[in-house]
């Protein structure tokens, strides 16, 4: 499975990593990013695809062609191609992976205690369908 675009997989039950996701949407005017919840089916086949566990949803992932990015890689990637000025914040990517992803890792391990999870995966609305798989 290959994409002309990159996709950002995300927890589709997770509302920080929704809110996320919104975020990147209305930021992303170029369409440039297409989506899929982690949980979905072709989430699960891109995760398949990387040989990264189906069943573990504590990262985003982004995948660029035949190459994936996690944690605060994927998210710095992300941020670089958004508008406006949201592509400074990848000079963060000079930070020691391990410390960036230190705070990662919190942050995803009490994304649900802070933010609440919802029942089912976000559905799009339709005019938002086509920027997800």
């Amino acid at each position: 499975m290959s994409h002309e675009k990159p996709v950002l997989l995300f927890d589709g039950v997770c509302n920080l990593c929704n809110s996320v996701v919104q975020f990147a949407i209305k930021r992303d005017r170029a369409q440039r990013f297409r989506f899929a919840a982690l949980q979905s089916e072709a989430g699960q086949a891109l995760l398949a695809q990387f040989h990264i566990p189906t069943e573990s949803f504590e990262t985003f992932v982004l995948v660029e062609r035949e190459r994936y990015f996690t944690k605060s890689t994927a998210a710095l990637r992300v941020a670089k191609g958004l508008g406006h000025l949201w592509p400074l914040a990848y000079t963060a990517i000079i930070i020691p992976k391990p410390l960036r992803d230190l705070v990662y890792d919190i942050i995803a391990k009490n994304r649900y205690r802070w933010f609440g999870k919802k029942d089912q995966c976000m559905v799009p609305t339709p005019d938002l369908s086509d920027r997800f798989l």
